[in-house]
């Protein structure tokens, strides 16, 4: 027991007459940390002027809609949790914007678009194919000249594929294009 002689100690049921309520509802404000209890052998105890004084505080608040719940600090840790999980996506999404600036990883897109370029590219040279031969296939005097002249030039188209190397500033390029850095440095360069 406090030495305080101020102390006036009381029993559950002389709270609950005092506060209009059930023992078991004050033993229940004190689980909760609303009121106080001191220990005293097996019962609680409670000090009358601290104890009358937080369970005005208690009521007030509830009234006034400040009474913190179970639910409102479900709903707080749930939204510290949402917010935890967006600050890791927002640092995920960093990561891989900084791969691709860097080179590192490229977006399926900007690689399709390469890709596609390439196959126009190759498209075109194969449709092109016919008009630059056909003089010369005309001009030869067997179908094995013919057959070679054909040969000769689509291994040229081949060996022009076959030399196609990755170009990581085409990359560079593609992002800054989107990112809209090109016209940036080209306001840099004037």
């Amino acid at each position: 027991m406090p030495n305080n002689p101020n102390t006036k100690l009381v029993d559950s049921k002389t709270i609950a007459a005092i506060f209009g309520v059930d023992p078991r509802r004050v033993q229940q404000l004190a689980k909760e940390g609303i009121i106080t209890a001191t220990k005293d052998g097996h019962a609680n105890r409670y000090d009358l002027l601290p104890t009358i004084q937080k369970y005005i505080r208690y009521l007030s608040d509830k009234a006034n809609g400040r009474e913190p719940s179970k639910k409102d600090s479900e709903i707080e840790a749930r939204r510290l949790e949402a917010e935890a999980d967006l600050k890791r996506s927002k640092a995920d999404m960093a990561a891989l914007q900084l791969k691709e600036l860097e080179g590192t990883m490229h977006r399926s897109e900007d690689v399709e678009a390469v890709m596609t370029d390439l196959v126009y590219n190759i498209r075109s040279m194969l449709i092109a194919l016919p008009g630059r031969l056909a003089v010369d296939v005309v001009a030869a005097q067997t179908a094995a000249e013919a057959s070679e002249i054909i040969r000769a030039e689509v291994y040229k188209i081949l060996e022009e594929l076959a030399a196609y190397k990755y170009d990581p500033e085409e990359y560079a390029r593609r992002v800054r294009d989107r990112e809209g850095w090109s016209d940036l440095s080209d306001d840099a360069d004037d």
